[in-house]
């Protein structure tokens, strides 16, 4: 799932009223409604049901102005295009619960969403198109075997590496964990550090990837830890084994690539949106690579997320909403491309329009060869948990095993109250 923290939020707001059609009171007695019209009174053709879609307040210039030329472009309801102002995933909890009630509301897939029965299922209109996803982003959508959200765009986490650099230290980019410590340490010199993944040691951001790196996931069989393995504290220890090659203490955070084009580090883990703003510096010394395994039993990741389409199970039109959903989101592929590439860059979610992306192979191919994502099972108190725990192993040298048992245990607890 992908948290929207890169997103300033901008104040405008609006708001869409919800009509209904009027119903026609025929007493007993007289003809049904088709034909009490019959004498020269012709019944009123059906208005457009009105409909109102919720979206973040992007940063990225222009997208207000498309996605509601979007929703005018739409004609068999009028949709109303509501840009939310400050916290938006607050004032979406409340109107879900209480409303305003957003007919289309682009959010993350929550079991807790599901299981408060606020989403309504799309399986119908997405249909044999399914399989134009990307596992990874699919696979975020489905609760107990239903899909509840269609992906607008995708996001996704990449390392950077400056070419010159590697090359100046004789090495190859890293394809194991073992080689990303050597390759890192190796790199740190003349004041510059090998790696960059946050202030925190990277905790945060690399978390699932070295997760993912050994072979296992933060939820399997969609139920139980998928990380209740020996092998996670084994990966947690390749991250305690950077120490000294992680460049920390920076005024900015691993999502921002200044301390990378700044020359503080040879590599930095960082969103793949930053990519015009790094080549724009270095043109053509840098790569991007996956998050290398952690030996053959395992496997590279990008975790890959972004924001999805849902419908409310409160609207009052739900089907006119499910309709406008399959047009933009499945139908119109040229607006699913504009809004996922001329806006900042990011991904579009279907593969037939991420192979029409050229300046993005390489990206492309790391997201369908390698994307993963975290998944409606994997909450916010399950992620604080891990990451603080690989932040004690990392920061603080406390034992990985230990660390990792607790974890296991704390998540055991959380998957147990989703399920009761």
């Amino acid at each position: 799932m992908r948290k929207t923290s890169r997103r300033t939020f901008l104040a405008l707001a609006g708001t869409a009223a919800l009509s209904a059609c009027g119903s026609n009171t025929v007493q007993s007695g007289n003809p049904p409604p088709s034909t009490a019209y019959s004498a020269g009174v012709t019944r009123p053709k059906p208005k457009p049901v009105d409909l109102s879609q919720w979206y973040h307040p992007y940063p990225e210039s222009g997208v207000q102005e498309a996605v509601t030329r979007y929703a005018a472009a739409y004609q068999k309801s009028k949709v109303a295009v509501q840009w939310n102002p400050d916290d938006y995933e607050t004032k979406l909890a409340a109107a879900l619960q209480a409303g305003p009630v957003p007919d289309v509301f682009e959010g993350q897939v929550t079991v807790d969403r599901v299981r408060q029965n606020l989403l309504v299922p799309l399986d119908d209109i997405i249909g044999s198109v399914k399989g134009d996803f990307t596992a990874a982003a699919l696979a975020a959508q489905i609760v107990d075997g239903k899909t509840y959200g269609i992906p607008q765009a995708l996001d996704t986490q990449v390392l950077f590496y400056r070419k010159s650099f590697l090359q100046e230290a004789g090495v190859q980019p890293p394809q194991t964990l073992d080689e990303l410590v050597d390759v890192a340490r190796r790199l740190s010199k003349d004041g510059v550090k090998g790696l960059f993944a946050g202030n925190d040691a990277g905790a945060a951001a690399l978390a699932g990837p070295l997760l993912w790196a050994a072979g296992l996931d933060y939820v399997k069989d969609g139920k139980s830890v998928g990380f209740d393995d020996p092998r996670a504290a084994t990966a947690f220890t390749k991250l305690r084994d950077l120490n000294g090659s992680l460049l920390l203490g920076t005024s900015t955070d691993w999502a921002d690539p200044i301390p990378f084009i700044d020359g503080l580090t040879a590599m930095q883990w960082t969103w793949l949106w930053n990519l015009p703003k790094i080549q724009d510096t270095m043109e053509d010394d840098f790569g991007i690579l996956a998050f290398p395994r952690l030996d053959a039993a395992g496997a590279p990741s990008v975790p890959v997320s972004g924001l999805s389409a849902m419908v409310h199970s409160k609207s009052l039109n739900p089907n006119a909403a499910k309709d406008f959903v399959k047009w933009l989101w499945l139908e119109r592929t040229d607006f699913q491309q504009e809004f996922a590439t001329n806006f900042g860059f990011h991904l579009p979610a279907r593969l037939s329009v991420l192979d029409k992306i050229a300046p993005a192979n390489d990206a492309a191919r790391l997201v369908k060869e390698t994307g993963r994502a975290a998944g409606p099972l994997w909450t916010p108190m399950a992620n604080t948990v891990l990451v603080e725990a690989v932040g004690r192993i990392v920061r603080d040298g406390a034992d990985p095993v230990a660390e990792t048992k607790a974890a296991i245990e704390a998540v055991k607890a959380e998957l147990g109250r989703l399920s009761a």
